[in-house]
């Protein structure tokens, strides 16, 4: 198996990943707002088959490292602007994580910051954490989306301009 061939296995993975992580957002956000459930019932698919989980910080801060992980091991799969757009999205993983590493040791230690009833991140001192997780997954999200779409359109480019040479 090639470099590229792996890469690309490994980006699907990861992508399939994310897909479903969305998923499970999507379906608390309807678990809230359309089912009208109150915000410590609405755990998503996962919640409704494992309600420890959810509720316990090892499953959001797994999937926070997850995150990071993929994106720093799929990294050097992208160039040019390809590159520029996939390190905008481990930056912001990198904030992501740090809210989530908040939140774990402050689950894990029994304790809270700020004076909060519950582990609280920085920004869910100015926003709900439901929306809040909607915001950081759409922020990571989309330059992940456009560095996959650049680097399609740049290697289509590079394959195109190989064939056009080869048949000259």
């Amino acid at each position: 198996m090639t470099s590229v061939d792996r890469h690309g296995m490994l980006l699907r993975i990861f992508a399939a990943i994310m897909i479903a992580h969305w998923l499970e957002h999507i379906v608390q956000a309807y678990q809230v707002y359309g089912l009208k459930c109150e915000r410590h019932h609405a755990m998503g698919l996962l919640g409704y088959y494992y309600p420890w989980l959810v509720h316990s910080e090892w499953m959001h801060f797994g999937y926070a490292v997850l995150t990071f992980l993929g994106l720093v091991i799929l990294r050097d799969g992208f160039s040019g602007s390809a590159r520029v757009w996939w390190d905008t999205a481990v930056i912001i993983q990198i904030w992501h994580l740090f809210e989530h590493t908040l939140l774990f040791v402050q689950a894990q230690g029994g304790f809270t910051l700020w004076g909060s009833n519950e582990p609280t991140s920085v920004l869910q001192l100015f926003f709900p954490r439901i929306e809040l997780h909607l915001f950081y997954n759409s922020v990571v999200t989309v330059p992940i989306v456009i560095a996959m779409i650049v680097s399609k359109r740049e290697h289509s480019r590079a394959s195109n301009i190989v064939t056009a040479a080869g048949s000259v």
